[in-house]
């Protein structure tokens, strides 16, 4: 565990970095001025659909490198090993289907945000080179992964993606990009930018080997590769879909559905700072994951099953309950256009929503990694039969906190099954007495400093509440020890400071 919880907190304060630099975008994409609210929707929906077109292009090969790799790396050498040319040649071949149908569809495209989002038809093609370098990223970040590197793909991805746009933004304020088109064509090579850096470090470290003879170990395993594939790739494939649609719905049926979607993103993308201690966990954990199934080794299955559960219930209740805190007085004290503070009721839903899934632990890549993962696609299936249509009918019927309200509900039930599945097959689960206190803790913390500091402003009450949030929550979580993993971290923090 001591491994997991290094790689995972570095990767954590990666990721952090990653969200101040993404925060300081929003920023300028929000301030009064510089952009318009229709401008970064349009940024955000061009996210939305090259992460659909990912999914769509990947043809399962991030989890078949997840899944496969520790038998690849125990049968071959590495200069035989035709996994990552295997993953490459099929994601490219993917993304070129997928952008087959991308010219075949345009004109429906067209005609569906002609009406309310203008600028995505004005600047359609220019998604294809943002979805490209996305989905050779996620190949080569699964395999770098699997190297057990994922400090590294977790820089490039929340790090240096960000700090593009950051140099594009500085480019545009100060006149050298004169218009918002050039911007927006530069801003689309981030992934591709990321995809080549991290091949150029494969290769200098000697990690980037492309064999294109077909191993024995793939024919061996060419049966139970394919279904593996099909089955996740249908899986990733709805969920990554239940993921965006949301986005793409806002900017499809809403009036003014650019500025609505820029409204929605802004209060998804503070949510997603609630997210980022998953993506650490789940980076410093797959490798393990997998060789505990290979080792049919439960106890360890379970311990990471409850450590993940309880470290990130932690994080996302304290993460949550500091922006809720906050959300509306910082956008008048920020001084963001004035629209964006009718996010605060979908942040509150969708927040809830990020609060479920991480307490809820690695229920998900524990599943994935199993025999079992067909019963992925199963769940997935479920979520986007629930989904689509409840995102739809609220969407219209209550404007952008609908989908909100929808997710909530389909992530709990998504949660909650596959919850069932593990105990139901495994006994594993990943509660313990201190998920309850935990709930709490963070809900009483919450409700104390809003009654005591609700008519502070401007930066004095930000800073107030938040500092005196932290210290109440976080020191009643070292003080009730509801972490394992704290106390250790703590330890080695003291003894580095010589105390």
């Amino acid at each position: 565990m001591s491994t997991i919880r290094r790689q995972s907190i570095i990767s954590s304060l990666v990721i952090y970095l990653g969200f101040a630099v993404g925060m300081l975008n929003v920023y300028f994409f929000t301030k009064e001025g510089l952009f318009t609210t229709e401008q970064y929707g349009l940024t955000q929906v061009f996210i939305a659909v090259s992460l659909m077109m990912q999914a769509l292009a990947a043809l399962g090969m991030p989890s078949f490198i997840y899944k496969f790799y520790p038998y690849y790396h125990h049968h071959l050498p590495e200069r035989k090993n035709d996994m990552l040319s295997l993953s490459l040649l099929v994601g490219l071949a993917g993304f070129l289907l997928v952008a087959l149908g991308g010219w075949f569809f345009k004109d429906l495209v067209i005609r569906k945000y002609s009406a309310n989002a203008p600028q995505l038809v004005n600047y359609y093609f220019w998604i294809f080179p943002m979805g490209m370098g996305l989905t050779v990223y996620a190949i080569l970040e699964a395999y770098a992964q699997s190297l057990r590197k994922p400090i590294l793909t977790n820089f490039l991805r929340e790090v240096q993606w960000r700090l593009w746009t950051t140099v594009l933004i500085v480019l545009f304020v100060f006149n050298v990009i004169t218009d918002f088109g050039l911007f927006l064509k530069l801003y689309v090579f981030g992934y591709p930018l990321i995809a080549v850096t991290l091949i150029l470090y494969l290769i200098a470290k000697g990690k980037f080997h492309l064999h294109f003879s077909i191993s024995k170990l793939t024919r061996r395993l060419k049966g139970k590769i394919i279904s593996f594939c099909l089955f996740v790739y249908s899986g990733m494939l709805v969920f990554t879909l239940a993921g965006v649609f949301d986005t793409i719905v806002i900017a499809s049926v809403l009036e003014n559905g650019l500025e609505q979607a820029a409204i929605f993103t802004l209060a998804q993308t503070l949510t997603s700072i609630i997210q980022a201690p998953q993506r650490g966990v789940v980076a410093a954990s797959i490798a393990h994951l997998s060789q505990a199934w290979k080792d049919k080794d439960l106890t360890t299955l379970q311990r990471i099953y409850q450590r993940s559960s309880i470290n990130l219930l932690l994080f996302a209740a304290g993460i949550f309950a500091v922006i809720a805190l906050n959300y509306t007085e910082a956008v008048y004290t920020l001084k963001l256009k004035p629209e964006y503070a009718l996010g605060f009721s979908a942040f509150l839903f969708m927040g809830l929503t990020r609060v479920v899934d991480l307490g809820t632990g690695l229920n998900a890549q524990i599943i994935g990694t199993s025999n079992y993962w067909k019963f992925e696609l199963i769940s997935g299936v479920i979520l986007l039969i629930f989904t689509l249509p409840l995102t739809y009918i609220l969407a219209k019927q209550y404007g952008i906190i609908g989908p909100a309200i929808a997710t909530l509900a389909s992530v709990s039930l998504y949660n909650l099954i596959r919850l069932a599945f593990l105990y139901h097959k495994f006994k594993l689960q990943p509660f313990t007495i201190a998920s309850i206190y935990t709930a709490l803790l963070a809900g009483g913390c919450y409700l104390l400093c809003y009654l005591a500091f609700r008519d502070l402003h401007g930066f004095a009450g930000l800073m107030i509440r938040s500092t005196v949030f932290i210290l109440l929550y976080g020191g009643s979580v070292m003080y009730f020890k509801l972490s394992p993993d704290l106390q250790p971290v703590w330890r080695s923090i003291k003894k580095r400071l010589g105390r």
